[in-house]
């Protein structure tokens, strides 16, 4: 038997990124950097039972460049990650289902997340 030519399904390279699928994409992989990130707040929590020497150590790693992009990452993953999953809950409900709501519920995702973070970080800066 000769093999059949199917049609295959379309995909990446057919598609463009949408704001949905970039948006659905980074929900997942936000959800996975928070398990990450959950990782190293166990490390910082077992450095404070830990004793003096072994806090200072944490807390070196933390304020070096490398460990304050990691935590300046992980608290945009959060704010994106709970923005976006109150706007899943929404749509749980049946409400901006519309293309249109879709996409300014997305921007307002992308929008409250930065400023959370701005606002975070700015506390955080102001009350050292």
């Amino acid at each position: 038997m000769a093999a059949q030519q199917r049609p295959l399904s379309p995909h990446l390279q057919i598609y463009k990124p949408q704001l949905t699928s970039i948006m659905s994409i980074l929900h997942r992989a936000t959800g996975i950097f928070l398990a990450a990130g959950t990782l190293a707040l166990v490390y910082w929590l077992l450095s404070i039972a830990g004793g003096a020497e072994s806090y200072k150590q944490a807390q070196g790693i933390f304020g070096s460049l490398i460990g304050l992009l990691f935590l300046f990452g992980w608290s945009f993953a959060l704010f994106y990650h709970l923005c976006n999953g109150v706007r899943h809950l929404f749509w749980d409900a049946a409400k901006g289902m519309d293309i249109k709501s879709v996409y300014a519920s997305g921007k307002l995702v992308w929008f409250a997340a930065t400023v959370l973070t701005a606002l975070a970080w700015g506390l955080a800066l102001t009350t050292k």
